[in-house]
């Protein structure tokens, strides 16, 4: 029957498209491994928060986007800065603490950026580029006015941020003033160790957001290509005059710790059958078996050459000048 579902499902979607999102997310999952094998050297100068579990999400959001569209994100930023095209060198210079970083080696892992492809500046503070993404939403929609192409800015956030006083600060402002945005929920269900049934006297978040006024929508099936039609389709509607912005929640799970590389399972503060649950229904590992092995294997050979010339790149940056600690912080 599973192979049945797999010749199925390659009938509906063509190679092109599946060699695409099986890259995008086989390079997030296996960037972040690197960095969980190497975090314990001098080599990485920030914490670093892993999405290894939670690639599908990313890769469905941002595949949809155009060029010119905007994603932004939390410190759990590595999938949607490398989902929507972010430069692979940079990032792991910034890692680094290295002066070619995306940031000069001043921000480290959790304030990722890469405004060239679109991808905003990442806050290690939770929540706080929600009404940040807002405000390019409005921009946008100011410029849209006079170019008549309306961009759109998709903002990310975990379960955790839904419980800060500015997320709902920016969905009554958006709304109101029906900006081109989408709200994407990412729910796993947890904010760093404490379960969400310890955190909320309900889970109905969608219908918490439908009292502003804005559509919504809960996504429970991890399926990538569901999910990336969803996303393809709400931007389309985002993208017309007046439609105003979509709040949409996606059920995901993270496989290792909050912040580091270890597996954390033995914590005791996780269900391990939901876990298992979410680890049979792997999406990588999906998508790979509708790849015949010659088209994997060179994908997969390319990853590894991606991987290993960023982490050249990064060990043979110089770190930067004492004098950068004085660029940027008045306005010239």
């Amino acid at each position: 029957m599973q192979d049945l579902y797999i010749i199925r499902i390659q009938d509906m979607y063509n190679q092109e498209l599946i060699a695409r999102l099986y890259k995008r997310m086989s390079l997030i999952r296996r960037f972040e491994l690197r960095l969980a094998e190497i975090y314990h050297t001098d080599a990485i100068k920030s914490p670093v928060h892993l999405s290894v579990g939670q690639e599908s999400v990313a890769v469905a959001i941002c595949d949809p986007l155009e060029c010119d569209d905007l994603v932004s994100n939390t410190y759990r930023c590595h999938a949607t800065y490398i989902a929507k095209g972010g430069d692979l060198n940079e990032m792991m210079a910034e890692l680094y603490g290295k002066s070619t970083g995306c940031a000069a080696g001043k921000a480290g892992s959790m304030h990722l950026v890469d405004m060239r492809r679109g991808i905003m500046g990442a806050s290690a503070v939770v929540g706080t580029t929600i009404p940040v993404a807002a405000g390019y939403a409005l921009a946008m929609q100011m410029q849209a006015r006079n170019s008549g192409h309306q961009r759109v800015v998709v903002s990310v956030f975990g379960d955790g941020a839904t419980e800060e006083g500015c997320f709902y600060e920016t969905l009554n402002f958006a709304s109101l003033h029906k900006l081109p945005i989408l709200f994407v929920c990412e729910n796993n269900r947890l904010a760093i160790h404490t379960p969400i049934e310890k955190r909320w006297a309900t889970e109905r978040l969608c219908e918490r957001v439908a009292t502003f006024g804005i559509p919504t929508v809960k996504v429970d099936d991890p399926d990538v290509f569901k999910m990336r039609e969803l996303i393809s389709d709400t931007v389309s509607k985002i993208r017309q005059p007046n439609h105003g912005p979509v709040f949409i929640e996606c059920s995901t799970y993270r496989w290792l710790e909050h912040v580091g590389p270890r597996d954390d399972h033995s914590d005791n503060y996780r269900d391990l059958d939901e876990y298992r649950r979410w680890k049979e229904n792997d999406q990588i590992a999906r998508l790979g078996a509708m790849l015949d092995d010659a088209t994997r294997q060179r994908l997969d050979d390319e990853i590894t050459a991606d991987i290993k010339t960023a982490e050249e790149f990064a060990e043979k940056s110089p770190y930067p000048a004492a004098e950068e600690l004085y660029r940027n912080v008045y306005a010239s």
